[in-house]
């Protein structure tokens, strides 16, 4: 008889979240039971799950008690760093999509498709990298296997959904001056170089994220990196200009088959009939699309890439999922 597995959703009525339920439901995970929760304002609430209404309970010290096996974090970092480490005591091994646990040297942070090795070393939490991380490393994993790369530059076009409920409502709402919800200026007709906060070297928290997270998951503590990130008038899905600098020479046909042949990406690169890849077709989807491969003439090794994906799936709860299948597959 397969043993029957439990897994706690935290933060399940949030905008990560409800995706989250989203991807489980496509997944259909045999003999695994979930049970929701989340703070206790929108505790009490259902949620349609599975074809079944299900009950959002309010998290707590003892939420845990009970016993899980597994526990997909969906809320903030002060959350995590309360309610992890008391699910990891009860024996529950917690996938953490905050910024909390991130760069702490005992947690692995994990792309599937990139480290998956990496989810074994655990001692009960597994972060989940930022979402414009998640996409980046993706093709540039065979890359640097490849060729070694020598240097990334980083140029990103991100969505509204990336901040939130609130974000999207700023976008959709045209909302400007006092009935600003998320953004310090209106988001639409703009766009806006500053995600998070500004900190005294003048790069924001989301900037040296994608290079500290990159180095992180690529095992190349000091490989150069650089990044701007840029909030855009797009609801749903990131869009990335990637510089990348390799150590070796290369054919730019055999470098795009080693694009196409690694999991999780799609190649979408016919400049001479408009392919390329956009928000509006990544959307809904887990795969990393990828376009526009073109040399560097600049450099003796480089090219420029353009990289999009669905933020709220592939960038935050589809990853997360991935590495809970990773972690079933194993147990069975």
């Amino acid at each position: 008889m397969k043993k029957e597995y439990k897994v706690a959703i935290v933060g399940a009525t949030g905008v990560v979240g409800r995706t989250a339920l989203r991807v489980l439901e496509e997944k259909n995970f045999p003999n695994v039971n979930y049970i929701l929760f989340s703070s206790k304002k929108s505790s009490g609430s259902m949620v349609k799950f599975q074809g079944k209404d299900y009950i959002v309970y309010e998290l707590k010290e003892s939420s845990f008690d009970i016993g899980f096996d597994y526990a997909i974090f969906c809320a903030g970092g002060s959350v995590s760093e309360k309610f992890a480490p008391i699910a990891v005591e009860n024996g529950c091994i917690v996938i953490d999509n905050s910024s909390f646990y991130r760069m702490n040297p005992n947690v692995p942070l994990v792309v599937p498709e990139v480290n998956p090795e990496d989810i074994f070393e655990n001692k009960g939490i597994i972060a989940n990298p930022n979402c414009s991380t998640i996409q980046a490393v993706v093709p540039l994993k065979p890359l640097d296997d490849k060729y070694g790369i020598k240097r990334v530059v980083y140029s990103t076009y991100q969505a509204c959904s990336g901040a939130g409920r609130y974000g999207i409502e700023d976008l959709v709402d045209k909302n400007e001056g006092e009935n600003l919800k998320k953004f310090p200026y209106q988001i639409h007709n703009n766009c806006l170089p500053h995600i998070d906060v500004f900190v005294e070297d003048g790069y924001t928290k989301e900037e040296h994220k994608m290079i500290d997270e990159t180095r992180k998951i690529l095992h190349k503590p000091n490989l150069p990196v650089t990044a701007t990130t840029v909030r855009v008038p797009v609801e749903n899905c990131h869009s990335e200009s990637i510089n990348i600098e390799f150590e070796k020479s290369f054919d730019l046909e055999e470098l795009k088959n080693e694009l196409k042949n690694f999991e999780g990406i799609v190649v979408e690169d016919e400049v001479e009939n408009n392919v390329y890849p956009l928000a509006t077709k990544a959307n809904g989807h887990d795969e990393v699309f990828v376009g526009r491969i073109r040399r560097d003439y600049s450099v003796e090794n480089g090219i420029n890439i353009w990289v999009v994906a669905d933020n709220l799936r592939k960038g935050a709860a589809s990853n997360a999922i991935q590495i809970l299948e990773k972690l079933l597959e194993k147990q069975n």
